[in-house]
């Protein structure tokens, strides 16, 4: 049990009396006033509420509690049963809620609902109605509920109203000792369920629910006990928390500041309790009237010791004359931030982060807590009084100062130690600043030698809250070595094992620079700094080898990495070494410290192409990692191939003795026949020529099909057999050979008749060029008679003349048949036609009637023509080839109508190749040859444009 005789006094808010806003003609100041008749009140969502007593004042509640007030008499006009709104900018409006008086309020701190309790006619009616504020009918807020306030069936007076912040639950006490729980939807009859929670024979006087997780309990409380009844689980089990109670408005629940505890308040003390057990108490005497909390404090009204106590379930309210208590203690602290006498007050509300004390004679009094930094500056000496410094920081967390506030308590106070002299103390509190107080200013205080060993301490939490930067590192390192305390250095150094305190690559670099390198070496291999190891290993220390032995055992990102960073001086140091660490990396690495066994994991394998430019100036090893890897790993990149392409010709280019150079010679062209280099061929080709490696030239030529450069490179060696050999091998795929052959050995001056011979004849056999051509192309040879040509130009004409031959008769022949055409046109014009078929074309029966008979002299049963024939009027046989020919006659008129578009376009255009070709592409000129005579003058193009057609069908359906 605390005294709080003993608790400190402050004044940690500000009273004023709120006064009317100015009107139009700046007039105000005046001391707002409620309207008469106001009997309940309560506070949420921005406004403060008021209900109306009516004529007959009954008491009010605050969350569930009665109010004292009397309501005037002398209000004729006044309209009864009125709900008040009052926001901040003091606009009052109200409407009528019920028709007699309103005696309880309930406003949700979370929802835009207001649960009313009161009457519309005379006796003990009591209505439940539950308001949304958000919803409008007819200008008022909507009612969404409306149901009679009675246990059972017999009526009784409200005493206590509350609800839960879910609108899940609802609890109305009595006087008679009984609580109605409302379970459900509350703002709806349909989805919500009410039951006699409890029954007794004291007057219910208090309601509160806790939620903690998923668990709500509802304290319940009268004049004689105090219970808790758990609604979360099935049959609502209760337990009875102690045998006394406390008077109407005399409990409430805690925010989370102290545990969520239902507080109740008697006249010797006041109680906190949890669902399951009595807590603290507090020896606060006096009789009690009005209990709330507010944000960590507990607000207690309660009857000067001058006046009489008048009791009410108990006795707790006052006369008119009496003048009240308002005490406002912080419970975590143990001290009273506020108190004042009030003239009857009828209730305390919270409202827009301010306390509003409400009066009898209808006047507003507004406490308003001051900032934290105006309490700490209250009493300036006791920040620097060590039995109160605690006080001021406790102070400072109960009302949730920032680290930023906190830091400058602590600031101050090490700034008075340490002005007093006490540097040990001062770097405690400094270092309670650290994360706040910039380091340097705790720094520059401790730089004098005689108190290294204080910046030492600093520096060292510093680090171990890992806050320091380089240069903290820097400095707490050159303080171990003034101090020549090289244990402290070891144990900074190494013994971070779980977490690194410090920024280990500034470390790296200090110790590198003082030149202690095994600690240097050290962190940067403990830290994995690979690349401050590989430096210092070997910039400093020089030992190339335990660099290669460290990279393999890093794993395979890291030492692929620093193989191509560090890879050229390791190869000029150690080629052979690192040669094989860069087969292994580029084959199947595994880090040589892994214990796992074979084939457990996979092998990872870097690019080796990316490796080449380590072997600069290094031919020897570049050549035994490129013949590896083109051994052990047939896909390894193209680049590997084209650099060992390229070293093997250079080594043949350079090299004089025979034996050796063949079997470069071998190599090159062994690894150029491998087929590697189809997809650089380009590239493979000039390595070659930039060598003068023939063999591999011509090789490539062949094998990129390029005839005429093989053919050419024999030429400019005048190689003639070749070029022969060349045409022959080829002249099939690219029969311009023979033409550039025959042109090569037209140009020679030499006796080139054997080889021009051989060229003509196989011109003559392939009829590659016209014979008027070939002897102007043996006409700039002068050495070449008419004897070389003489054998090609009679077989050419021979062949011309039997040519000439064959297509008179078969000129001869088309006319016979187109005159024999025409003429049986005539005789299906002017003659009848005789049909005399037996058997249907289709299925081959004997032909009976009805039937179909066509000109073509085609006849068919009706019902087999029905079902194969499309088309009434053609003939089912005759019609696919009728319609191909259509089909070529319509492409001929097309053709024929493109022929004035295509004149156009052709002189139109600055580039008429493009239009011939374009032409070409679309098939214009595509043969289609129609047996005709052609015939004079317009009239007969019309006439027989329709011969044409019959006689093109009658000739596809002959054949």
């Amino acid at each position: 049990m605390a005294a709080y005789l003993q608790w400190r006094r402050f004044v940690f808010f500000d009273r004023e009396t709120v006064k009317e806003p100015p009107g139009p003609d700046g007039a105000g100041g005046k001391p707002f006033a409620l309207p008469p008749g106001i009997a309940v009140c309560d506070s949420g969502r921005g406004s403060l509420v008021f209900g109306d007593g009516g004529r007959r004042g009954r008491p009010g509640a605050r969350r569930g509690r009665v109010s004292p007030l009397t309501v005037c008499l002398n209000c004729a006009l006044h309209m009864e049963g009125q709900i008040w709104f009052l926001p901040r900018s003091l606009q009052l409006s109200s409407f009528q809620a019920y028709k007699l008086r309103v005696t309880h309020l309930y406003q949700l701190k979370q929802h835009s609902i207001l649960v009313s309790v009161g009457e519309d006619e005379e006796g003990i009616n009591p209505l439940v109605k539950v308001w949304n504020l958000e919803k409008r009918d007819g200008g008022n807020p909507l009612c969404t509920r409306i149901f009679p306030a009675i246990p059972g069936n017999k009526p009784t007076v409200v005493s206590c109203l509350t609800v839960h912040e879910n609108l899940n639950f609802m609890a109305i006490g009595f006087a008679d000792g009984s609580v109605v729980l409302t379970k459900g939807d509350i703002t709806r009859d349909r989805h919500s369920k009410t039951q006699i929670l409890h029954e007794g024979s004291y007057p219910v006087t208090g309601l509160a629910f806790r939620q903690s997780g998923k668990t709500t309990h509802l304290f319940v409380v009268t004049t004689e006990n105090i219970q808790s009844y758990m609604l979360s689980v099935k049959d609502y089990p209760h337990l009875e928390l102690d045998t006394h109670g406390c008077g109407l408005r005399c409990s409430a629940l805690s925010d989370p500041s102290q545990d969520l505890q239902f507080i109740v308040a008697g006249n010797e003390c006041v109680y906190l309790y949890q669902p399951d057990e009595r807590g603290p108490c507090f020896a606060f005497e006096g009789q009690k009237l009005i209990v709330h909390w507010y944000r960590g404090y507990l607000i207690i009204v309660s009857k000067d010791q001058k006046t009489s106590p008048k009791s009410e379930f108990a006795g707790n309210e006052a006369q008119n004359s009496d003048r009240q208590v308002l005490n406002i203690y912080d419970l975590c602290n143990k001290f009273i931030a506020y108190s004042s006498i009030f003239d009857d007050i009828v209730d305390v509300l919270a409202e827009w982060g301010s306390l509003y004390v409400l009066t009898r004679d209808g006047k507003i009094h507004v406490l308003q807590e001051k900032d934290t930094q105006t309490k700490l500056e209250a009493r300036p000496s006791m920040l620097f009084r060590k039995n109160l410094f605690e006080m001021a920081i406790n102070l400072a967390k109960s009302h949730h100062l920032d680290s930023d506030g906190l830091s400058e308590i602590f600031r101050q106070y090490g700034d008075h130690l340490y002005n007093k002299g006490n540097h040990d103390g001062a770097i405690q509190q400094y270092i309670r600043t650290i994360g706040k107080l910039e380091p340097s200013y705790v720094i520059r205080k401790f730089l004098d030698a005689q108190r290294i060993h204080n910046l030492t301490a600093y520096l060292q939490t510093l680090h171990l809250q890992s806050l320091a930067n380089a240069d903290h590192t820097t400095l707490l390192l050159n303080c171990y070595t003034k101090l020549k305390d090289s244990s402290k250095l070891e144990e900074f150094i190494k013994t971070s094992e779980s977490e690194v305190h410090f920024d280990v690559e500034t470390a790296i670099k200090v110790l590198r620079q003082a030149g202690y390198y095994s600690h240097a070496v050290y962190l940067a291999e403990k830290h994995a700094h690979h690349e401050w190891y590989l430096k210092i290993q070997l910039e400093d220390i020089k030992n190339y080898q335990e660099a290669l032995r460290y990279i393999g055992k890093l794993p395979f990102d890291q030492a692929e990495s620093n193989m191509k960073r560090y890879g050229k001086i390791l190869m000029h140091h150690v080629p052979n070494e690192t040669t094989e660490l860069l087969k292994i990396l580029c084959t199947d690495y595994r880090p040589s410290g892994d214990n796992e066994g074979p084939g457990t994991l996979e092998g990872k394998k870097a690019n080796s192409e990316e490796f080449i430019p380590v072997f600069a100036n290094n031919s020897r090893e570049l050549k035994a990692f490129l013949e590896h890897m083109t051994e052990v790993q047939a896909d390894s990149p193209q680049g590997v191939y084209d650099t060992l392409l390229e070293l093997r010709l250079q080594n043949w280019a350079h090299e004089q003795d025979k034996q050796v150079k063949e079997k470069l010679h071998n190599e090159a062209l062994t690894l150029l026949k491998s087929g590697r280099f189809k997809t650089v061929f380009d590239k493979a080709l000039v390595l070659c020529q930039m060598h003068n490696f023939k063999d591999g030239v011509l090789y490539l030529y062949e094998q990129g099909k390029l005839f005429q450069q093989i053919m050419h490179y024999h030429m400019q060696n005048e190689q003639y057999k070749k070029v022969i050999e060349v045409c022959e091998l080829y002249g099939d795929q690219e029969a311009c050979l023979w033409e550039q052959a025959l042109g090569y050995f037209a140009r020679k001056e030499e006796d080139c008749k054997e080889y021009i011979a051989a060229v003509l004849k196989h011109i003559e056999n392939k009829n590659l060029m016209p014979p008027l051509l070939v002897v102007q192309t043996l006409a700039h040879n002068s050495t070449a008679t008419l004897s070389v040509i003489k054998d090609y130009l009679v077989n050419k004409l021979q062949k011309q003349s039997r040519q000439i031959e064959q297509d008179e008769q078969r000129i001869q022949k088309y006319r016979e048949e187109t005159t024999r055409i025409r003429r049986e046109i005539e005789e299906l014009k002017a003659s009848p036609k005789i049909f005399q078929k037996t058997k249907c074309s289709i299925c081959t029966s004997a032909l009976e009637l009805p039937s179909v008979h066509f000109l073509c002299g085609h006849s068919f049963h009706q019902h087999c023509f029905e079902s194969y024939s499309e088309s009434d009027s053609e003939c089912p046989t005759c019609m696919p080839e009728n319609r191909k020919v259509m089909d070529m006659i319509r492409a001929q008129e097309q053709k024929r109508d493109l022929h004035d578009q295509f004149q156009h376009q052709l002189k139109c255009s600055n580039d008429g190749f493009s239009i011939v070709a374009d032409y070409f592409g679309r098939g214009v000129f595509n043969k289609l040859t129609l047996i005709t005579d052609l015939p004079s003058g317009k009239a007969a193009a019309t006439i027989e444009a329709g011969l044409q057609r019959e006689l093109l069908i009658h000739t596809k359906r002959s054949t």
